[in-house]
């Protein structure tokens, strides 16, 4: 019988995000599939109450809470004590967080703290009898481990997209709140300062990924290279689609290799950097050659698309489930053409 815990944090308007969502779905999963297993919820946040109404309809059987300003900023020494309290409390044997930047800084040291294990980047949970196996993708994405622990308590960060968003009905939730007695603060949260320069060009939670290829900055049919009627072409669609915008690495990497590059292109646009995986339904690849290093990090896109002049690229390869053989710049100067509705 497992005790399970999940942990997550409220975000700037007290409401839970859609990577809390997610991984709450894992919890509930897990805590269906082993038998006998009971599932706590715990939550930090400036003020938690709202969440744990919006999920009062969840299922679980006690709602922790560690509220108060000091928690209501992402900061390592107080998000991590936050968790280290919830889970000393509840004393879990799995602990389920979502992979969010504030939970992954922090949670591996409360880990460290309470002497257990920490998978990040958990893609799947599967129960066989007693049994708990995890699935994680390693070597950017090339090679799916299962593991399992016996190592107790065993944290898991879920990564976004694997599981289903939970939605289900609010109510009123009875928080047990956890107080904790934080050491001196060193750091003082006074504010985020966002980037000035530049186009807003990743977006998680995008419906489409339009990834662009090297090919963009090559030369054309009339023998001369169109970066700025490429960069028009590519803001223009992501304007008006919504899209995010992701890279192939040859393409990213030709900045280091004094080439003219798009300008709002960076290694932050690479598909697969650092061994993320992008997970938006749809994906539409320009310009990419198709072959392994490229589309590794495709992996869990739902349906695939390509526009490639070459018919035997490595998209023809089974790689994309439909290739448009055909000119990308004339393709897309069409498609926001269409979107304009001229």
């Amino acid at each position: 019988m497992e005790q399970i815990l999940f942990l997550t944090h409220t975000e700037k308007d007290g409401a839970l995000g859609k990577l809390a969502l997610e991984a709450l779905s894992g919890a509930l999963k897990l805590t269906q599939e082993l038998d006998g297993s009971t599932l706590t919820v715990g939550l930090v946040g400036g003020n938690v109450q709202p969440a744990a109404a919006t999920i009062a309809g969840c299922g679980a059987g006690a709602f922790l809470g560690v509220t108060g300003e000091k928690f209501a900023v992402s900061r390592y020494v107080s998000d991590a004590a936050a968790f280290e309290a919830l889970v000393r409390r509840r004393e879990p044997s799995i602990v389920i967080a979502p992979a969010t930047s504030r939970v992954s800084r922090a949670l591996p040291g409360v880990a460290q703290r309470v002497g257990g294990r920490i998978d990040t980047h958990v893609t799947g949970l599967q129960v066989e009898g007693a049994d708990l196996r995890i699935e994680r993708w390693y070597y950017r994405q090339r090679m799916l481990a299962m593991l399992t622990r016996e190592q107790r308590p065993w944290f898991m960060i879920i990564d976004g997209g694997t599981f289903e968003a939970w939605s289900g009905a609010s109510g009123s939730a009875v928080v047990e709140s956890v107080v904790v007695d934080l050491p001196a603060l060193r750091t003082r949260v006074v504010g985020e300062q966002a980037a000035t320069g530049g186009a807003a060009t990743i977006r998680p939670d995008a419906g489409l990924l339009f990834v662009a290829g090297a090919g963009w900055t090559k030369k054309q049919s009339d023998g001369q290279a169109h970066i700025q009627e490429a960069e028009a072409l590519i803001l223009d669609f992501l304007r008006k689609s919504g899209a995010s915008l992701g890279s192939s690495k040859s393409l990213v990497d030709q900045s280091g290799e004094g080439q003219e590059v798009l300008s709002f292109m960076t290694h932050l646009n690479q598909v697969g950097q650092t061994g993320s995986t992008p997970r938006h339904p749809r994906g539409l690849a320009t310009c990419c050659h198709g072959e392994e290093p490229h589309v590794v990090g495709w992996r869990f896109i739902k349906e695939r698309r390509a526009v490639n002049l070459d018919p035997n690229c490595g998209w023809a390869q089974g790689k994309a489930d439909v290739l448009y053989v055909a000119d990308a710049f004339q393709v897309m100067a069409k498609v926001n053409e269409l979107l304009r509705g001229d």
